[in-house]
């Protein structure tokens, strides 16, 4: 599975915290991409937490990303298969890696022989927080998508790590115009600059020259983010997904989308307890007709068409 012309889609998911689901989701995303036909490979980016594999039965995985960090093996020859057609499944470094002990070489050979894999998509499970390393390999994707529960704590970690995604990227951009260094002193003293949220340091920004401006409008609109909720019990809930993707672009000024929910279901730990996919275990779920409208929504760019409503019609 590797091939240096071979271009594919990358799909990170991330989150502000543990607990969410986020592993759940993204695998049972795989699993409908690879139910259509599509070929891909699942790597789980969770260093140092890594349980991905437990998710489609694999107890004791043969290779993990620690003979590619440790032993230099290539990324293409530890991929295991997940015992789901046309998924292969990269599991987590297991043992005493973590983030933190990954270095700017190893990130940048892990981020070639990634877009490198021979897939029609690779799905990046990654882990809690705002790790450098984590933001970095968040913003190697081509599709960016978040998973929360609709919970306070929850929704202001994951609107904190947005932000330090979007920050991050903003670096990266201002960086080849020698701004690096302004925007970081521009909003550690953005009360004197009458700055009162990000949008309005994007304002700033944009009005430092013309060029930077037009760089901007076409660099930064490509940063979208897809909203997954998770662990929805009541119609109000659905409200949460909406609520997040409106502050983001009101006070981070960037696009989001809010590709879709999953309701509770308990016989969802009951399979990852049993170690069983639960999108080839459980087919009756009403999980399982949301996990594909939330693949569709990714896949084309659209929002999610789900309302309150739509929740108590789908449980009658």
């Amino acid at each position: 599975m590797y091939s240096i012309d071979k271009q594919c889609e990358i799909w990170a998911v991330g989150g502000g915290k543990g607990g969410t689901g986020k592993s759940f989701i993204t695998s049972s995303v795989a699993t409908q991409l690879a139910l259509k036909g599509l070929r891909l490979v699942l790597i789980d980016a969770d260093f140092g937490g890594a349980n991905l594999h437990s998710f489609f039965g694999i107890s004791r995985p043969k290779h993990s990303l620690s003979e590619f960090f440790e032993e230099k093996i290539p990324l293409s020859q530890i991929i295991v298969h997940s015992g789901i057609s046309n998924m292969g499944l990269v599991t987590g470094a297991l043992g005493s890696l973590d983030s933190e002990n990954i270095n700017y070489a190893q990130k940048q050979k892990l981020f070639r022989q990634i877009k490198s894999l021979d897939a029609d998509y690779i799905l990046i499970d990654l882990g809690a927080g705002s790790h450098i390393n984590t933001l970095d390999t968040f913003l190697l994707a081509d599709k960016m998508i978040v998973v929360t529960v609709p919970e306070v704590t929850a929704i202001e970690n994951l609107y904190q790590f947005i932000k330090s995604v979007y920050f991050r990227k903003l670096k990266f951009f201002l960086g080849t115009f020698g701004l690096k260094e302004m925007v970081q002193e521009v909003w550690k003293n953005k009360a004197a600059h009458g700055i009162r949220n990000f949008s309005n340091l994007l304002d700033y920004l944009k009005k430092s020259s013309p060029d930077v401006h037009a760089a901007f409008e076409k660099e930064m609109s490509r940063f979208v983010v897809y909203i997954i909720l998770n662990q929805v019990r009541r119609n109000t809930d659905i409200l949460v997904g909406e609520n997040l993707k409106s502050v983001c672009m009101k006070f981070l000024g960037l696009t989001a989308v809010y590709a879709g929910y999953t309701e509770y279901d308990e016989q969802v730990q009951k399979h990852i307890n049993k170690k069983e996919p639960f999108m080839t275990h459980c087919r009756l779920s009403p999980i399982i007709r949301e996990i594909e409208e939330i693949t569709e929504h990714i896949m084309t760019g659209k929002k999610s068409g789900l309302s309150a409503s739509s929740y108590e019609q789908r449980r009658d």
